[in-house]
């Protein structure tokens, strides 16, 4: 995802500016009020049609009790770093111990397996 465009960092804003504001359990008015700004431009950077001065930025994180930067962290996903430290760890490895892992695993997987199917059955 680099070079990041202005777009994109307005989308990475928007999203992480949502998820401090839920995690603090404020409404869009909520924030709006603590730091003196309309709803309308809360909803506007959130949905990344607005961009924010340098204050507006220190004001939020402020309010939400956060560092500015986090505000442009893009959102990691987990599965994905995991799956590609394992290949790589598995792609230096010899076949035979690979199997053994797997052969490991297997039964934990087979477990989880049906308790998912047990628990989505019953909803």
């Amino acid at each position: 995802m680099f070079p990041m465009t202005e777009s994109d960092l307005r989308a990475i804003l928007g999203e992480n500016l949502k998820k401090y504001r839920t995690i603090k359990g404020f409404s869009q008015a909520k924030l709006a009020e603590i730091i003196d700004i309309s709803p309308n431009f809360i909803s506007d950077i959130e949905t990344g049609k607005k961009w924010v001065s340098a204050q507006t930025l220190s004001q939020l994180a402020k309010a939400l009790k956060i560092e500015i930067f986090e505000l442009f962290k893009p959102e990691q996903n987990i599965r994905d770093d995991v799956s590609a430290a394992v290949a790589k760890y598995l792609d230096d490895i010899d076949d035979s111990i690979i199997k053994s892992i797997e052969e490991a695993v297997r039964p934990a997987v087979r477990k989880s397996i049906s308790k998912m199917r047990r628990y989505y059955s019953k909803t």
